[in-house]
């Protein structure tokens, strides 16, 4: 019997908890947003990495050169450098464990946002892909998937209304294009 094509993102850019999370984003400051992306991904998507690999720093050091973007240490060319020669390069060669691919893209996703505030979905998407293989392996049904994706989404959600600042003067205007 074949194995079982695994999804690389989860979730529905359409369903209720995602469309709520977009207007929520829509709602803060790019800086807001920035930081609880890597905030984020520090706390909840890093770790399963670092599960698998703990001895690779590439995932870690996208999302620190982010921050170090976000507090003026570094330009954004250093950022993408180590984005995509480190962080996605680290996700292009682990295709034999989707768990820790997922999980270093979402990192990937995370630090990109300090570039494109669209990235922010992309956190969501291949984080809920990690989270859920890592919590209940790669051979659940789409629904047992599903339902994590929609947990994944209600708890960033909850992240974000803990850092939102209530009538940001300066939301930012995102072209979801989706």
């Amino acid at each position: 019997m074949a194995k079982k094509k695994l999804r690389k993102m989860l979730g529905d850019v359409n369903a209720p908890c995602t469309v709520a999370l977009m207007r929520l984003i829509d709602t803060q400051s790019k800086q807001t947003i920035c930081n609880w992306c890597i905030d984020y991904a520090e706390a909840k998507i890093l770790p399963i990495f670092e599960k698998h690999y703990p001895d690779d720093p590439r995932p870690r050091n996208a999302l620190q050169a982010a921050r170090s973007y976000l507090n003026g240490k570094v330009k954004f060319p250093v950022v993408k450098k180590i984005i995509l020669n480190e962080c996605y390069a680290a996700a292009r060669e682990l295709e034999t464990n989707p768990v820790a691919q997922a999980a270093a893209r979402a990192c990937g996703q995370a630090s990109a946002v300090v570039h494109t505030l669209t990235h922010s979905l992309g956190l969501y998407f291949y984080g809920a892909a990690a989270v859920a293989y890592d919590r209940v392996g790669l051979d659940e049904s789409a629904e047992a998937y599903h339902r994590i994706a929609e947990e994944v989404c209600a708890e960033m959600t909850a992240a974000l209304q803990a850092v939102a600042v209530e009538n940001e003067p300066t939301p930012v205007r995102i072209n979801w294009n989706c």
